[in-house]
């Protein structure tokens, strides 16, 4: 974690574990330079467990205005919140939050806003079954935008626990027929692991599937690839990190 000796008093940042890869930190500092808010800063709160993150508060609660969240606390988080916001609530997640003037942690999911934005130009008459890859707090956002715009789903397990949970080994070639939206929001991918993927038949892929890597770096994951190959639509999580950021951003602001 970055020392806190040089921090003033716009500061915020991200929480999570072995993050020196995120994209958070370049993006938001490269916003503050060019809106020239020379007292803002961003870092990584870089913790070993959750029980940490109250050390962590009680170090920089003078100056901080606000975090996101990221794997592998985006559920466990709401332990140390004063309050979570409806949608957040319901999700079971929390990626960004809120730290008020009045000293209270205050949860949001804007991961919503950042995948609903993001796929909802990609959907077509076809696209009207899914499958999400995971089952941890990334993959909760997803299943509450794809919820809200009718399209059913099967979450994807390596344990399946739930009804609506399946394993990797039920996804057949029937199964892939019907379900045309293919969403990976586990981290097999992310580099440095980039020949690293999901475990599905992707021989049995066509051009009238949409595979949506929450993944951004590399761009084009083993995943994506493989999808391609058989002519299928890929998006990377990019434009979704983008717009989840800027609703972040509002958030603080508000």
């Amino acid at each position: 974690m970055e020392g806190k000796e040089k921090l003033n008093k716009g500061l915020f940042g991200l929480l999570g574990k072995n993050i020196s890869y995120s994209f958070s930190k370049g993006y938001f500092s490269d916003k503050f330079n060019n809106l020239q808010l020379i007292n803002h800063k961003y870092v990584n709160f870089d913790i070993d467990k959750i029980e940490d993150f109250p050390i962590l508060i009680s170090q920089f609660k003078t100056s901080l205005k606000g975090f996101n969240v990221t794997i592998p606390y985006k559920q466990s988080v709401f332990n140390y919140l004063d309050e979570v916001e409806a949608t957040a609530c319901k999700i079971g997640a929390v990626n960004t939050v809120k730290y008020t003037d009045k000293g209270k942690l205050i949860g949001y999911n804007s991961d919503v806003v950042g995948f609903e934005k993001s796929i909802v130009p990609l959907l077509k008459k076809h696209h009207t079954k899914a499958l999400i890859l995971g089952t941890g707090g990334a993959s909760k956002a997803v299943a509450f935008v794809l919820e809200k715009l009718k399209i059913d789903l099967y979450k994807v397990s390596r344990n399946p626990k739930r009804k609506d949970e399946i394993s990797y080994s039920e996804i057949s070639e029937k199964l892939l027929k019907e379900h045309t939206i293919i969403i990976n929001s586990s981290p097999l991918g992310t580099f440095p692991n980039i020949d690293q993927k999901p475990s599905i038949p992707y021989q049995f892929l066509t051009k009238k599937h949409l595979l949506f890597d929450l993944i951004y770096n590399p761009a084009e994951t083993a995943f994506l690839i493989e999808g391609k190959k058989q002519g299928a639509q890929i998006k990377n999580g990019f434009e979704m990190l983008e717009l989840q950021a800027e609703e972040s951003w509002r958030i603080w602001n508000k």
